[in-house]
């Protein structure tokens, strides 16, 4: 069972669409990521978030002739447990509980029987019963 999520710095909307982009890609130049991003702002733009986000921590680059490869620091799955503590911090006064009853009235559909299944077991799992 994994530990408490690093905490990592919180990102802007758009700090997470460029993360989201090398993410997907692995490692990305500037101009990778300003190609991919929706609605980009300007070139020096995306280049001043991407050194923003060396800053927090989130990137680090490397040389590739006069460009700069950004890789992420962090693993996906490391920065998405911090940012789902940081919203049950934020919005849900750190319940679990209260997240995952926001999160079913939002569903478009319902669980499946096996979406309930395993989310029973995660609770089982969770509570150290074998019921």
């Amino acid at each position: 069972m994994p530990g408490k999520p690093h905490p990592v710095p919180a990102l802007s909307r758009r700090e997470r669409q460029i993360m989201d982009v090398i993410y997907s890609l692995g490692r990305a130049t500037a101009a990778e990521v300003h190609e991919r991003l929706p609605e980009p702002p300007s070139a020096t733009a995306v280049r001043t978030l991407l050194r923003i986000l060396e800053e927090k921590g989130h990137l680090r680059h490397e040389r590739d002739g006069v460009r700069h490869v950004y890789l992420p620091t962090v693993a996906r799955d490391a920065a998405q447990r911090s940012a789902v503590a940081h919203m049950l911090r934020t919005f849900f006064g750190g319940s679990p509980k209260a997240a995952m009853a926001a999160l079913l009235d939002l569903s478009e559909r319902p669980l499946t029987k096996q979406e309930r299944d395993e989310l029973v077991a995660m609770i089982r799992r969770e509570r150290g019963d074998g019921r």
